[in-house]
């Protein structure tokens, strides 16, 4: 008889494998005995197919980090202002005209990570109280650094050339056409491996953090040095995934709670399980932009048209357990 965790692990890793093999052949039909279908593949589907898995695995790990810490089923990289932070970086980055002399492909990563560490050191200082780091407070300096980079990404926008605010209007809604071939996937799957290396280990500190930080200190867990790590590993993760997709938003919601309804409560199996079944998540959601709209909607969009009404339901769940 298998295991619980094995179980789950085992879906999830289906899921993905599933997407990996499925997603690349959805939209319009392709004949590879002819050399521009190989290449639409090969060159262009095949490359957003990865950044899309990678994205989705990373968006999806960062959002039970960050709902484990906080305690809060909630909380995703977006409450917390790290994709709005990392956003505005890399609008600045884009107006200032760095993308084409430090090179897209490697600069804007790096911008991203740096705007995501930048913002969670802010948030994480603000909400500081003698040692302790309140939730509720943590998630009221997120909510509110995020409305002040959403306002200032809205003035870069209303200031530049009618160029560049098509071009950061169309990266906002959040998309997997990189249009750099195999290298997006890579850096993406770079740092998705240095942050799942960082933050797996974790799962035995998340779990005892679910009954408060005295709780867990009382089994010998530095609540303070595990907010840390989970913070730097998510926010480096999150900037790199914005950096080349834009702001996709509720994967890192949708994915865990729909593994949670399966059973997946201890977090050193949800982690991993997340990580495989939001790479599964995002890259068929992909496909079926191509499938549905020909590739001329953005994943971003259909994200966030699957994720509002969840995240309501999830809301109205809390209030009926809370009240």
């Amino acid at each position: 008889m298998w295991s619980r965790r094995a179980r789950l692990l085992l879906g999830s890793g289906l899921v993905f494998a599933g997407a990996l093999l499925l997603s690349p052949w959805l939209g319009d039909g392709l004949d590879l005995t002819y050399s521009g279908d190989s290449f639409i593949l090969w060159q262009l589907r095949l490359p957003r197919v990865l950044l899309a898995s990678a994205a989705g695995a990373g968006l999806a790990l960062a959002g039970v980090a960050f709902q484990a810490l906080l305690r809060n089923p909630l909380a995703t990289p977006y409450t917390l202002g790290v994709s709005s932070g990392s956003a505005l970086a890399i609008v600045l980055f884009l107006v200032a005209g760095l993308d084409a002399r430090l090179g897209g492909s490697l600069g804007r990563p790096l911008v991203g990570m740096a705007g995501a560490l930048l913002v969670i050191g802010i948030t994480y200082r603000a909400a500081r109280v003698r040692g302790h780091l309140p939730a509720p407070t943590l998630l009221l300096a997120g909510v509110t650094l995020t409305y002040v980079f959403s306002a200032l990404i809205v003035a870069v926008q209303y200031t530049a050339t009618p160029e560049d605010a098509a071009l950061i209007l169309r990266w906002l809604v959040g998309s997997v056409e990189s249009g750099l071939g195999y290298l997006p996937p890579a850096v993406v799957g770079a740092v998705l491996v240095v942050a799942l290396a960082g933050l797996l280990p974790l799962g035995r500190a998340y779990n005892a953090l679910s009954g408060g930080e005295e709780a867990a200190q009382g089994v010998g867990v530095d609540s303070a040095r595990v907010a840390r790590r989970s913070y730097f590993f998510a926010s480096i993760l999150v900037g790199s995934i914005v950096a080349f997709t834009g702001p996709i938003g509720f994967v890192g919601l949708i994915v865990p709670h729909c593994l949670r309804l399966f059973g997946a409560v201890d977090n050193r199996t949800l982690l991993p399980a997340a990580a495989l079944a939001g790479a599964g998540f995002l890259a068929i959601c992909d496909g079926l932009t191509r499938l549905l709209f020909a590739g001329r909607l953005p994943v971003g969009v259909v994200t966030q048209l699957l994720g509002g009404p969840f995240f309501l339901v999830l809301l109205l769940r809390e209030k009926r357990r809370l009240y």
